[in-house]
């Protein structure tokens, strides 16, 4: 293509560009992400609340590489490649349509010759070992290990074993989000699907704000969701979104929670608090909704729509806080620095806020590159002791299984998976300034793939 420049810099992000498709559709691109991708990066891969005792256990799937998580003591998780070094059984199988298996065992065993091995991935038994001649000694007849940490109460495991630590590899995203404690938060529901379409499609479809206007008509009413995307880090390895402020609205809480700016914003703050709980049930709480629901018998008519905020937070607070809730004080600028979401690289968004959140995340299905396993979880916080018993339940991609908004987004994302084969079709110019994240992650998988990389449109 004549109108492209091939040299694309972080600070190139703020420009047109395009993405090859290459990454979306090719089934040579999906099968070396296996090898230089997914094997090389951190992956969240689970709760720590999901192996709440000793001798509990979960796996992790990615591609073709299946992992194994330990808990063999109170304070420490431990992770390895899930196939027996003698054959390369599978140690653990996922049960069919189960998102991954899980349990507890003191041991494990594999159902092929009978080896075995305990919680730390030590071999404990071999039949008839007299007969390697001592060469299974030493340790050579453990399972592999994986590099396996902790962040925010998620598990993240990393398959390199010459990986940078996990908070290396995550920053900024821990500076920004630590002060949420996204640690104490417990899941309130989570579902998981084998969508049509790339983990790619899957995740841009969550990580910008240019798409509301269209997708999402019925948010229009309650104002205007324009918002950034901006590359974060000295790497620009994540990136994170937010809204741009409204006239007359506090700089630092409106990037983050949006009431309705439109007519009388005790109205529309409430109105626009139950469509989202009803209909998307996601981004907010009953706490949240029920003290939006009392803002026009506590605020006269023509307050300003930046101190119905403050009133509706400040009385949420107090609300959750009688029930045993408390929420992590979090100053208000770095609430607003930090956004609305961050799309941690490869494929996990964190859509943080004091009380609640929102993630997503993709990854692929085999080797197939117009097919993901999508996963959506939403988590708040909880009185100590009411948390309540969420497993992951699988559900096609329809708003019925999902929800109205949630199926509204699906609804995209096979139909832009088969656009991307289009002759006509020259690859995504994502919106630099509202889509910015979306080419940010082309150019970090760039920098893995060696193939793929976002180029300037002049």
């Amino acid at each position: 293509m004549s109108d492209i420049d091939n040299n694309l810099h972080i600070d190139d992000l703020e420009q047109p560009v395009v993405i090859p498709t290459e990454a979306y559709i090719s089934p040579e691109y999906a099968r070396a992400e296996s090898e230089k991708l997914w094997r090389k990066v951190w992956l969240q891969a689970g709760r720590e609340e999901d192996l709440p005792e000793v001798g509990d256990f979960l796996t992790f799937d990615v591609g073709v590489d299946t992992i194994l998580i330990t808990r063999p003591a109170a304070d420490t998780i431990k992770a390895f490649h899930n196939v027996c070094p003698h054959r390369g059984r599978r140690l653990v199988d996922t049960p069919a349509g189960q998102h991954n298996a899980k349990g507890r065992r003191n041991q494990f065993i594999c159902a092929y010759h009978g080896w075995r091995f305990n919680q730390d991935g030590e071999n404990t038994h071999v039949p008839e070992k007299q007969d390697w001649q001592g060469a299974l000694d030493n340790g050579c007849a453990d399972l592999a290990s994986v590099k396996c940490e902790t962040w925010g109460g998620w598990i993240w495991i990393n398959m390199d074993p010459d990986c940078e630590p996990l908070k290396d590899f995550l920053e900024p995203v821990t500076t920004m989000l630590d002060p949420f404690q996204l640690q104490n938060m417990r899941v309130r529901w989570r579902k998981w699907g084998i969508f049509d379409c790339n983990w790619k499609v899957a995740m841009e479809a969550f990580n910008e704000t240019y798409h509301v206007q269209t997708t999402h008509p019925e948010f229009n009413r309650y104002g205007n969701f324009r918002g950034w995307a901006r590359a974060q880090g000295e790497r620009g390895l994540h990136s994170n979104i937010g809204y741009d402020t409204p006239k007359d609205m506090d700089e630092n809480q409106s990037a983050k929670l949006r009431v309705g700016t439109t007519a009388d914003p005790r109205i529309t703050t409430a109105e626009l608090q139950n469509y989202t709980w009803e209909n998307a049930n996601t981004n907010t709480t009953q706490t949240l909704v029920d003290a939006a629901n009392r803002l026009k018998d506590e605020l006269p008519e023509g307050t300003p729509a930046g101190e119905v905020l403050m009133h509706w937070l400040k009385t949420a607070r107090e609300d959750d806080a009688a029930k045993g809730v408390i929420w992590p004080e979090v100053e208000p600028a770095h609430v607003g620095k930090s956004g609305t979401a961050w799309q941690i690289f490869p494929n996990f968004q964190i859509g943080h806020a004091v009380n609640n959140m929102l993630c997503y995340s993709a990854r692929p299905y085999g080797n197939d590159p117009d097919k993901c396993i999508f996963e959506g979880a939403v988590y708040q916080l909880f009185p100590e002791g009411e948390e309540p018993k969420a497993e992951w339940e699988y559900c096609e991609a329809t708003a019925e299984a999902w929800c109205y908004v949630l199926g509204q987004d699906f609804s995209n994302m096979a139909a832009v998976q088969q656009g991307m084969k289009s002759a006509g079709f020259m690859g995504p110019r994502p919106n630099p300034y509202m889509e910015r994240a979306t080419a940010n992650l082309h150019r970090n998988l760039a920098n893995y793939m060696g193939a793929g990389a976002p180029r300037k449109l002049k």
